[in-house]
C-alpha cells in the first residue's frame, strides 16, 4: 500500500554541478537550499537584498543587479533611529545612513559582478501580495518608486495590501528573463514555490497567493527552454501533508521537512559525480563542528591530523573546492 502521492519530478537535463555558480533569491526557503548548498561547499551567492517574497520585488532586485544601481543616503529613510532601505531586509540597515549605504552598494555590486558570470538562478517565490508605501510614508527618493521589498515593521497604514494579478505576475517575471537573458546568456532558471504558509494573510488567501504563483512559475517554464519547476511546495503540501512536518507556528517546514526536500533536490537537480562528492565533504563538514571534550588528548590530536590529511587530499583532488575553513580547523595541533 502506497502511503504517500508520488510525485513525477523530472531531472533536469543540465543538472548542478561543482563547477556551477549559483545564485539564489527569494523568501527565507531559498535560503534553507543555499545554506545547504553553501555549507557543502558550492559557489553560491544568496539573497544579495535579503529575503524577498513576491514577485514583483524579486525582479526588482533581479534588474537591479544587472544595472549595478547604487544607492544614496537619500534612497533610505529613518524608523526608530534607524536608516533602512525599503528594497532591502533589515540586516542591510544601520544607525549610520552613510554605513547602511556602504553595505547595500557592496552587495549591488558583488551581485552584479557574481551575475554576469552565474551558471543558475535559483528563484522561490513566496507570496503574490505586493505592499506600497501610501502618502502619509512615501518620503524616501521617488527614483526606486513606491512599491516596497520589506516594510521594516512600520505602521500597517503605511501601506497599501494588495494581490498581484496573475496576468502581472507572469508579464513582469517574462520581462525580468527576457533581460537577464540578454545580460548572461547561459543563465538557468530554476523556480521553486515556497511551501511557508502566510497564515497571517488568511488560510484562503494564502492559497490563492500560491494559486496564482504556481500558475505564473508554469507559464514562464512552458516560454522558456531555460527554465525549469522543482516542486518544493508540492513535496511537502502534497507529499508529507501532515503538522509534524511543521514547526510550532505550523507555517514553517521543521528539519526533518527541510531536509526531505533537499535530499530531493539532490537527486533531481544535481549531478551524480556531485552527489557522490557531496558526501565526502559532508563529512569533513560533521568533523570541523565535532567539539571535543578534552582537545589536549592523543586521540583528538589525531582525530585532528586524520582529518587534516583528508581534507588535503580533496582539495588537492578537486582544486575548484574552497577548503580552507575545514583546513584551518583540523591544522590546530
Amino acid at each position: 500500500m502506497d502511503l504517500m502521492v508520488n510525485i513525477d519530478i523530472k531531472k533536469l537535463p543540465e543538472p548542478i554541478s561543482y563547477k556551477s555558480n549559483i545564485l539564489l533569491i527569494g523568501s527565507c526557503f531559498t535560503e534553507h537550499i543555499g545554506n545547504a548548498l553553501q555549507e557543502l561547499k558550492y559557489p553560491v551567492l544568496q539573497n544579495p537584498n535579503g529575503i524577498l517574497f513576491g514577485p514583483d520585488s524579486v525582479c526588482k532586485s533581479l534588474l537591479s543587479y544587472i544595472q549595478n544601481e547604487q544607492y544614496t543616503a537619500a534612497d533610505l529613510f529613518q524608523l526608530n533611529e534607524v536608516w533602512n532601505s525599503w528594497q532591502h531586509h533589515s540586516r542591510f540597515s544601520n544607525i549610520i545612513a552613510e554605513d547602511a549605504v556602504k553595505i547595500i552598494n557592496q552587495s549591488q555590486q558583488n551581485a552584479h559582478q557574481f551575475l554576469k558570470e552565474a551558471d543558475w538562478l535559483i528563484i522561490t517565490l513566496g507570496s503574490s501580495y505586493t505592499y506600497q508605501l501610501t502618502h502619509i510614508a512615501n518620503f524616501a527618493n521617488e527614483t526606486l518608486g513606491n512599491t516596497v521589498a520589506n516594510c521594516h515593521r512600520a505602521p500597517a497604514n503605511w501601506f497599501d495590501k494588495e494581490m498581484l494579478e496573475t496576468d502581472d505576475i507572469k508579464t513582469m517575471l517574462e520581462d525580468c528573463l527576457k533581460q537577464l537573458k540578454t545580460f548572461n546568456p547561459k543563465l538557468k532558471f530554476l523556480f521553486t514555490i515556497s511551501p511557508v504558509r502566510h497564515i497571517r494573510d488568511g488560510v484562503v488567501e494564502n492559497n490563492r497567493s500560491k494559486a496564482r504563483l504556481i500558475e505564473s512559475v508554469h507559464y514562464i517554464v512552458s516560454k522558456f527552454e531555460s527554465a525549469f519547476y522543482f516542486p518544493a511546495y508540492e513535496l511537502v503540501i502534497d507529499v508529507l501533508r501532515d503538522y509534524r512536518f511543521y514547526d510550532i507556528d505550523l507555517v514553517h517546514p521543521n528539519y526533518p521537512a527541510t531536509e526531505f526536500v533537499l535530499d530531493k533536490f539532490a537527486e533531481f537537480c544535481i549531478d551524480d559525480d556531485s552527489r557522490q562528492l557531496m558526501q565526502e565533504i559532508k563529512k569533513l563538514v560533521i568533523a570541523r563542528k565535532h567539539k571535543a571534550f578534552q582537545p589536549a588528548t592523543k586521540a583528538h590530536q589525531q582525530f585532528l591530523v586524520s582529518h587534516f590529511e583528508k581534507t588535503k587530499e580533496l582539495q588537492e583532488k578537486y582544486s575548484f573546492l574552497n577548503l580552507k575553513e575545514e583546513l584551518g580547523y583540523f591544522s590546530q595541533t
